[in-house]
């Protein structure tokens, strides 16, 4: 069997990782772990092919550890419980390596929970999901959790030199690489579905001693043809999810409900479908529609009682309404903006008429001073500066145009004149 480009290239030391320098660099917090042995449990949390698996085998290398693996789709708490009876026999707290371990049930992961906190395992779980969703309390406060950014470019074309040389080394052809973009955007930021497309336009252009040349076109043309292939991981999903999210911030209900249903057919499942909607509900409708977040929640319940076959049509409302809502992204700029502001100004104190004042000492230095209860006054609403002295005035939600929103921007303007320039 002809092992795949990608795990060819699947790098075994610290040296030769691309990517999570923030981790993993000189001085960075999981390289300082390596170097001293003091390696904790974790949860490598990021998008698919930022090298989660890859960094857990290398961690495992590094320190001369043994090293074992499960996957959350095949295996089940029988499986669990015979590796941690391996462990205890080989001692020395061997890593065990669980991918997708959001699609491990509670049970599953209580199976795990004893041999973490006794130090039996030094577990590494790998999710492309949020891991607070996923990840039972206990499991969850045992570990530490690590954020995996999405590969940049400089990595990528990196990876597709290397890529490059090994192919031309195996077919015995030249290849150049006259054009990037195509692989690049195809990519993603993932760089197994590099490697991926690199391997299949070689195969399906080389001739022994000839030259290929892949420009854009081409890519674009031979990924095209052979999809299927191409996505030999199964890992299209997240390009339909892609798709499915994007046709409901379009205002599209057909196509939001055609991808909906290429999902559903294909077994995904419904409480990634269910949580996709519910982030889209406050970050692409907010308060122009205040009703989608919270029939969005009511879907999420609702998926998690019923399950498949039925909660199809529970799915399939919920995404035609937020797809024929009014929209707005001020609630997701709003937050954005104050976060930019943040990283300017740094924790700016909070004004003295703000803060609370418990003791006797507080109050005479003047904690809580000045401060005007809003409900004492007419309209439940009293003109006090909320913001710290150097950002005052900074006006970090902006309505958009949408009647809802045009109601509140109206009330914001009566309330604070022109402070806000509403």
């Amino acid at each position: 069997m002809t092992i795949p480009l990608a795990e060819q290239l699947r790098p075994d030391s610290l040296e030769n990782y691309l990517g999570q320098e923030h981790l993993i660099g000189k001085g960075a917090i999981l390289h300082r772990a390596i170097e001293t042995g003091n390696v904790p449990s974790m949860i490598l949390w990021g998008g698919p092919g930022v090298g989660k698996t890859t960094l857990a085998y290398i961690i495992s290398r590094q320190l001369n550890r043994a090293f074992y693996t499960l996957s959350a789709i095949s295996s089940g708490v029988k499986e669990v419980r015979e590796v941690i009876a391996k462990a205890k026999e080989a001692g020395d707290s061997p890593f065990l390596f669980i991918d997708e371990i959001h699609r491990f049930s509670k049970s599953q992961q209580d199976a795990l929970l004893g041999a973490v906190e006794k130090g039996v395992v030094t577990f590494i779980g790998a999710t492309t999901e949020n891991p607070s969703f996923e990840v039972i309390s206990p499991l969850l406060s045992r570990c530490q959790i690590y954020i995996l950014k999405p590969l940049e470019e400089n990595h990528l074309l990196k990876l597709m030199e290397q890529g490059r040389l090994h192919l031309e080394n195996d077919f015995g052809t030249s290849i150049e690489i006259s054009e990037t973009e195509a692989l690049l955007r195809i990519s993603g930021g993932d760089a197994r579905k590099l490697l991926n497309a690199l391997e299949l336009i070689v195969q399906s252009e080389t001739k022994p001693g000839g030259h290929i040349t892949i420009t854009n076109e081409k890519t674009i043309r031979i990924i095209q043809q052979n999809l299927a292939l191409y996505d030999k991981t199964g890992e299209m999903h997240y390009d339909i999810i892609s798709a499915f999210i994007k046709s409901i911030r379009g205002s599209d209900p057909n196509a939001a409900v055609y991808w909906l249903s290429r999902m559903i057919l294909a077994g995904e499942d419904p409480k990634f479908i269910a949580r996709r909607m519910l982030i889209l509900a406050s970050e692409d409708i907010g308060n122009a529609n205040p009703n989608a977040l919270l029939l969005a929640t009511s879907c999420f319940q609702a998926v998690e009682m019923i399950g498949y076959p039925e909660c199809d049509l529970i799915l399939s409302q919920t995404a035609i309404y937020l797809a024929c809502s009014i929209k707005s992204n001020a609630s997701y700029l709003a937050i954005r903006k104050a976060a930019n502001s943040l990283r300017e100004t740094g924790d700016l104190p909070v004004p003295l008429h703000l803060r609370n004042a418990p003791t006797n000492l507080m109050k005479k230095i003047g904690y809580g001073k000045d401060y005007k209860y809003a409900h004492d006054f007419e309209n439940n609403f009293v003109d006090l500066e909320f913001l710290p002295e150097k950002i005052k005035g900074n006006t970090f939600y902006d309505p958009q145009n949408n009647p809802r929103e045009n109601e509140l921007r109206a009330r914001l303007k009566a309330l604070w004149k022109g402070k806000y320039k509403y």
